[in-house]
């Protein structure tokens, strides 16, 4: 801890990282614009006098939209070292969304890519003070106002964030973070996790998001380690070859990411052959191919990442497993943007299979009204690294703590006796048995994903039932919508013999395929409730066809399927 740095504000950071590391690589397109950290500077202080230019000045909300990119962190430091307020803004808002945010926040500025320029009416577009292009930062509108010659340095207790979460509940809030906020959870980060002068970052997840924010920008700042952005989406194909180019040392993930290469590219493999399910189905084989899988899993990462964080969501058990056995390099943490956001984190010898690991330094974590039989309740949290509040939101704010000070997670969990912190679903999901006991969602969901013809899943109550709306994997199901297509192909070819209309065989072929469904549903439901307590047991399965509404993070928007 003794050589990790300490700041006090974004503005210290900016200024170390530039001075410091001015000839290393800071961030870059893969195959594109890149900066040193002296032309990262230079770019973020050219930045600051356009703003200037147009009365832009202390305490000033600046809107940043944008895929990332390098001009992202020029944006961003553009607005938090020059005493103004970052207002990141996730790229994936609706039009509605984004205006709220914009209105809301009362931001005078904006700095936005070309590729979500669209999503901002005219209106929007007259009223601000100035708006630049993030891709060359350049000027694309301003209104005539009074030049200013500069700005005070930001303070230590003052406001240099306002986040906007997606949020799972449906309602966004404007979480207030300060330079105390960021820069405390900056140092704990690197408590957890050192980084160092050579490590290579690949950025994918929206650095809009505060765990992206903070990790994936601030922590390679501290030691002058580059970092990497795609110019496109991170769609698997492309993402192999960015892992290839780059070879990181690091990157951080969500959940979903790791386990759709697990569910889609490691466990085929393992039930491809009788004779290899039989070796997959002992404890022993199980290890064996999970440490070979391994080995082939860190090929395609580049062959040197050495931190692969994974946070935003639970990380499936099933997964979990195979990451341990298999010796990849994985961490977990646990937080919420409310807190800058890890609260909780476990590398190397401290992770532990389902647990976010112990609380990070400087944070306390307390377990409130615990269930006597099994220790469970909610997660409360006190540390540096907590939010100031709710923007304009008072009454949320006071919601948000205890009586004593402690921030509200509405996560429930229980601690071991080793400190470790154990998530067991949300509050708000938890549903209460027929004779009270705690039933939660997560838990079942666990299940019901590990079976091999599901991609993702809800649980849910209804009318004193739990029923599970599963979306099924869509390249599974595609086989059984070839049958359909070519049963109906058969007529046309004069090869069916057995129905002799064009309708009675599209009839005929539906109803083989409902048939197969009908299989399918069933198959899921005795495989979940075999593998479930008795009062965690399903009542039916919904198909759902569309892929789930996600936020940032890749969690499903539950509101939108449970209120129904």
């Amino acid at each position: 801890m003794e050589n990790i740095k300490e700041f006090n504000t974004l503005k210290d950071l900016f200024d170390y990282s530039i001075d410091r590391y001015k000839d290393n690589k800071a961030f870059a397109y893969i195959d594109g614009l890149n900066y040193t950290y002296q032309e990262f500077g230079n770019q973020t202080i050219k930045a600051n006098q356009l703003l200037l230019e147009f009365g832009v000045g202390d305490r000033s909300k600046i809107a940043i939209l944008g895929q990332n990119m390098p001009n992202w962190p020029v944006a961003y430091f553009a607005a938090t070292a020059f005493n103004r307020i970052a207002v990141p803004i996730l790229p994936d808002f609706s039009e509605d969304e984004i205006e709220n945010v914009l209105e809301h926040s009362e931001s005078e500025a904006l700095i936005v890519s070309k590729r979500l320029v669209s999503k901002i009416s005219s209106e929007r577009l007259a009223k601000l003070k100035v708006v630049i292009n993030m891709d060359s930062m350049e000027l694309i509108n301003s209104l005539q106002s009074e030049p200013l010659k500069s700005t005070s340095n930001p303070e230590r207790e003052e406001l240099a964030a306002i986040i906007y979460t997606s949020g799972t509940t449906g309602n966004s809030k404007g979480v207030m973070l300060s330079h105390r906020n960021l820069c405390s959870h900056l140092y704990a980060a690197a408590v957890l996790r050192p980084s160092f002068e050579w490590d290579v970052w690949l950025s994918v997840l929206p650095l809009s998001h505060t765990m992206e924010n903070s990790l994936s920008m601030m922590l390679p700042m501290m030691s002058g380690a580059s970092v990497y952005y795609m110019d496109k989406a991170p769609t698997p194909s492309l993402l192999v070859q960015a892992l290839a180019k780059t070879r990181p040392t690091t990157m951080l993930s969500v959940p979903l990411i790791i386990e759709k290469i697990y569910r889609n590219s490691v466990l085929p493999k393992f039930t491809s052959s009788p004779f290899i399910k039989a070796i997959y189905g002992t404890s022993p084989g199980r290890k064996i191919l999970h440490r070979v899988a391994g080995k082939k899993l860190m090929k395609t990462f580049g062959g040197r990442i050495r931190f692969f964080g994974v946070g935003g969501a639970k990380l499936d058990a099933t997964v979990e497993r195979f990451l341990l056995e298999a010796k990849f390099p994985y961490a977990i943490g646990y937080g919420l943007t409310e807190s800058s956001p890890l609260l909780a984190g476990a590398v190397g010898k401290w992770i532990k299979w389902q647990s976010t690991g112990p609380a990070i330094h400087g944070v306390t974590l307390r377990i409130d009204n615990p269930n006597p039989e099994n220790g469970e309740g909610e997660i409360v949290a006190q540390g540096p690294n907590i939010m100031m509040g709710y923007y304009k939101n008072p009454e949320a704010t006071e919601q948000a703590f205890t009586k004593d000070g402690f921030f509200r997670t509405k996560d429930l969990g229980i601690i071991d006796k080793t400190g470790r912190l154990f998530i067991k679903g949300r509050l708000s999901n938890m549903i209460l048995g027929p004779s009270g006991e705690n039933i939660y969602p997560e838990e079942i969901e666990s299940v019901i994903n590990a079976h091999p013809m599901v991609s993702e899943s809800i649980v849910t109550n209804y009318k004193g039932k739990l029923v599970a709306l599963v979306h099924f994997n869509p390249d599974k199901i595609k086989a059984l919508q070839d049958m359909k297509e070519e049963a109906i192909a058969m007529y046309y070819e004069k090869k069916d013999i057995l129905v002799h209309t064009y309708e009675e065989t599209k009839d005929e072929a539906t109803r083989i395929f409902n048939e197969k469904m009908e299989q399918l549903k069933r198959e899921v439901y005795e495989y979940v409730n075999s593998r479930v307590n008795k009062f965690s047991k399903i009542a039916l399965i919904k198909d759902i066809p569309q892929q789930f509404e996600k936020t940032a993070t890749q969690k499903i928007k539950r509101y939108l399927y449970t209120k129904k």
